[in-house]
């Protein structure tokens, strides 16, 4: 199975201001191109590290310009030896990095010191022959650790009375004494004074001393702390189409209270996540006002409301689709959206009890979303469909409407009530039939992960609960249940290494499987539940060998995302799932699938290529499948 999904939709996605998604295609594929320098010295370097970890020799090796830069020889003999010579700051600033602060390093250019007088004429007459060569010699020396640090004021000089604890800033008494661990403490102890409602909590000045005789650096950092203040009048600029009255309910800071970085923080986030704000400025005030309180200006940057846009997929198995949409971020003034969405799709694959069915399906829509329609918490969510699709299950022609009323209850989670519409004729194995549905259902959801395209921290959760029942049936008719929960957790600080996991499962009660109707029945397979299985097919089929779906289902998988380069990675994976007949999954009949995945990574996320293969297939198995999107599978 072959799956292949293209979309561009102008101003609504983040890489279409700047181009980044693209750049990196044209790169991938070798379009970028390079101008001719003027005068160029080609070189070879050489870099030796003496007796040194192989951190240490990878930290040094991608600090050098030299390095980095080799495929790009500079402009004349002056600009090689511009080069060289700031690879000493370079791979200084990497061994203090490191805690190495006795190092030496020796660079030459045609064998002359690069501080030698003599060293541009070296490299002149050298070029002559060929690529110039350079040598890096690097002895790190020994590893220092930290010794006494203090933290005191600045305008006395005398240990501050109420300060960070050294562990939570890193700074522990015989620990490597990285530089950057050094820097990073100065940010951490304003944020610890900031936290307690000093706003204007700053680092003054510091010492750092290195002990060449002890191996061990000292450092003071010198504290002006600052009284405590309140928080003042907020002032909101930037404001067009946009109603300025929709900001001021959405910002999260309140006059007379304690200043918080958290406020300015949880201000920013609620704003940023309307699609009409495209950005947010938050200027805290020099000084306090006369009432001794601290003025906060809020300037927001506004998108353009219109977009369009295109997509188009391909899929061996499901067939093709083609869908344009036009949408609008700020209808009224409030931030309400509007999406309309028309597509069509001719289906390859169609029920074994339809074999001569039209394959052609289509699908019209309109979204719309008002926030605050009770309180500024509470957003309205309204979407209308017309639509025929065909699956390898069933081929329904349907008209559904579902609107709900969503509450944020924080950043991380939200929780949605609703109604579900439908009126759908649906032609299956057992016959055509007529269903007038009718639902509510309950959603939350809870989100920690960093990351909404590529996670390496955090849990993903969600759970919905419907009870809906047919018009004109007697009986009060099923509920269904299903949830989903994802892990991330990355195994070191660049992000190179990352488990995810993912279980979902779902349950419908209260009818028999053929009372229930097939498009509200689970089906696993295919490269939302199960790569490596055909799409639907790991689900309960009746005698004849049609796709009946099934009451219950469960699906799990695990991913080892592992980055080679910092653009290209591999994703060993496996997944595990099926959908059964009753009302809890059969674990007897799970189906195993396992593959092999590439990652591209660009500035909106990365571009997903996985194979999969079935462990245990069923006899009417394609026998692989091939994945290919841009995003994380989960």
């Amino acid at each position: 199975m072959l799956a292949l999904m293209l979309a561009t939709a102008g101003p609504t996605l983040a890489f279409a201001d700047d181009g980044g998604f693209f750049q990196s295609i044209r790169n991938l594929f070798g379009g970028s191109k390079q101008e001719p320098v003027l005068d160029a010295v080609p070189y070879k370097v050489t870099i030796n590290v003496a007796d040194a970890p192989r951190s240490v020799r990878r930290s040094v090796i991608a600090a050098s310009n030299l390095q980095s830069l080799r495929r790009s020889p500079p402009s004349g003999a002056a600009g090689l030896l511009r080069r060289a010579r700031s690879d000493i700051d370079q791979i200084t600033a990497a061994l203090y990095a490191a805690g190495y602060y006795g190092g030496s390093i020796v660079i030459t250019v045609a064998g002359r010191a690069v501080e030698s007088p003599d060293a541009l004429a070296t490299i002149e007459a050298a070029r002559v022959a060929g690529p110039v060569l350079v040598q890096v010699d690097v002895a790190p020396g020994p590893l220092f650790h930290f010794g006494d640090v203090k933290i005191l004021y600045a305008d006395s000089g005398k240990p501050v009375a109420m300060a960070p604890t050294l562990k939570s800033l890193g700074l522990i008494t015989g620990d490597p004494a990285l530089s950057n661990t050094i820097v990073a403490a100065e940010s951490r102890i304003t944020d610890f004074y900031r936290d307690q409602g000093h706003a204007f909590a700053k680092i003054e000045d510091k010492d750092v001393t290195a002990d060449h005789a002890t191996n061990t650096v000292d450092v003071i950092y010198y504290v002006q702390i600052g009284p405590a203040v309140e928080f003042g009048p907020v002032t909101v600029s930037g404001t067009d189409k946009l109603r300025r009255s929709f900001v001021e309910e959405r910002v999260r800071i309140i006059p007379g209270e304690m200043f918080s970085p958290k406020r300015l923080a949880d201000t920013r986030r609620s704003l940023l996540k309307y699609e009409a704000i495209s950005g947010v400025r938050i200027v805290e005030g020099e000084k306090v006002d006369a009432s001794g309180r601290l003025p906060i200006a809020i300037d927001v940057t506004e998108r353009k409301p219109r977009y369009v846009g295109f997509g188009a997929k391909y899929d061996t198995t499901d067939g093709a689709s083609i869908n344009g949409f036009w949408g609008h971020r700020n209808l009224f003034g409030g931030a309400e959206t509007l999406r309309l969405d028309a597509q069509v799709s001719w289906a390859t694959t169609l029920p074994n009890f339809m074999p001569d069915a039209d394959p052609f399906g289509y699908r019209f829509s309109a979204t719309f979303g008002k926030p605050g329609i009770l309180t500024p918490i509470d957003d309205l969510v309204a979407q209308a469909s017309v639509f025929r699709e065909i699956t390898s299950a069933y081929i329904r022609e349907a008209a559904t409407f579902q609107a709900g009323i969503k509450r944020n209850f924080n950043e991380q989670l939200w929780g949605q009530i609703g109604l579900d519409l439908e009126a759908s004729k649906v032609w299956s194995s057992t016959g055509e039939d007529d269903y007038p549905i009718i639902g509510v259902p309950i959603e939350v959801n809870y989100d920690t992960t960093d990351n909404v395209f590529d996670p390496s921290k955090g849990i993903r959760a969600n759970g919905v609960f419907e009870p809906f029942a047919e018009l004109g049936q007697a009986g009060a008719g099923a509920m269904m249940f299903k949830g989903s929960l994802s892990a991330y957790r990355a195994f070191d600080e660049d992000k190179r290494y990352i488990f995810a996991a993912r279980v979902q499962a779902g349950t419908i009660f209260g009818a028999d499987l053929l009372d229930v109707p097939p498009q509200r029945r689970f089906y696993v397979g295919g490269g939302g539940t199960l790569r490596g299985f055909d799409y639907q097919s790991q689900s309960p089929h009746n005698a004849q060998g049609d796709i009946i779906g099934g009451l219950s289902f469960l699906t799990a998988s695990a991913e080892a995302r592992i980055k080679i380069t910092d653009t290209i990675g591999i994703v060993p994976f496996v997944d595990v799932g099926t959908a059964s007949s009753g009302d809890v999954p059969d674990l007897n009949d799970l189906g195993v699938g396992v593959g092999v995945g590439l990652r591209y990574y660009t500035a909106v996320g990365p571009v997903r290529l996985d194979v999969a293969i079935p462990v245990n297939p069923g006899p009417d198995q394609t026998g692989y499948g091939v994945y290919l999107s841009l995003g994380q599978a989960f």
